[in-house]
């Protein structure tokens, strides 16, 4: 994996209103090719170290086919790289980025000594959320799970620092409307009860962001822990905290079902 020069400065993006060409920008092109991020390949290609048919490009936006165009990076052919399906149990205090400007721990934490081709997050869990993240370098994988129209169930279990009734849990699946946003849950149960506390399993099929957080916070209901445990047919189950495995191929055709 090529890793990126520090740069003084970034190509500003060009709009235009005119039917795109056939291919993809550059940037996504070596994104796709599994070589880097697209905010990478950005600096990339600012930095003059990107070329395509033999000619240093810069213009991020240019359009190129990456089956068919010769695309080098430091002088090096990028070829696509083998494509890989993760699962991690995220733990709490890791950020969902590459790059940390603040240099707190970030999910790439659980992947050190691991053989793998860049490989991206497949949505997110914030700082303080735990439990199943998928990663892959599979970009159509990742759009269709994160394509709001596929509508893949997912489950979390949620402490709460309060004992609900039905009254609060009715409202909590009424749904309510935060910052111009509906937020609403395919299902809230009660899974057990303590003194002063009560588990929660809280299934989305919709990704807001923070939306659990805000959805219970609308109620001031206070949340203590938030664990994904599953993601359309695939289950966090025993996988120790802080690891990550490759996903199975039956697990694979599960999703693609």
């Amino acid at each position: 994996m090529v890793t990126p020069r520090p740069s003084a400065g970034r190509q500003r993006p060009s709009f235009n209103t005119a039917i795109s060409p056939p291919g993809v920008s550059l940037c996504r092109a070596l994104s796709k090719l599994g070589l880097c991020s697209r905010k990478q390949a950005e600096v990339l290609v600012a930095e003059g170290r990107v070329r395509v048919a033999g000619k240093v490009v810069r213009n991020g936006s240019m359009r190129v086919d990456p089956g068919r165009d010769r695309i080098e990076v430091d002088g090096s052919r990028v070829v696509a790289e083998r494509k890989v399906y993760l699962m991690i149990n995220k733990p709490r205090g890791l950020v969902t980025t590459r790059d940390d400007p603040q240099d707190r721990g970030t999910v790439y934490d659980c992947l050190a000594g691991l053989d793998l081709p860049f490989v991206s997050p497949v949505g997110r869990l914030d700082k303080a959320s735990e439990g199943l993240l998928l990663m892959t370098n599979d970009t159509r994988f990742a759009q269709r799970l994160l394509d709001p129209a596929s509508h893949v169930a997912k489950i979390y279990h949620v402490q709460i620092g309060a004992l609900p009734d039905e009254a609060l849990l009715a409202r909590l699946r009424a749904g309510v409307t935060a910052d111009g946003e509906l937020l609403t849950a395919r299902s809230i149960e009660i899974l057990r009860s303590g003194t002063s506390t009560t588990w929660l399993e809280i299934t989305l099929d919709e990704g807001r962001n923070r939306h659990i957080r805000r959805l219970l916070g609308a109620h001031d209901v206070e949340v203590l822990r938030l664990v994904r445990v599953a993601i359309g047919p695939l289950r966090l189950g025993d996988l120790a905290k802080g690891k990550a495995r490759h996903l199975s191929a039956d697990e694979l055709v599960q999703f693609a079902a």
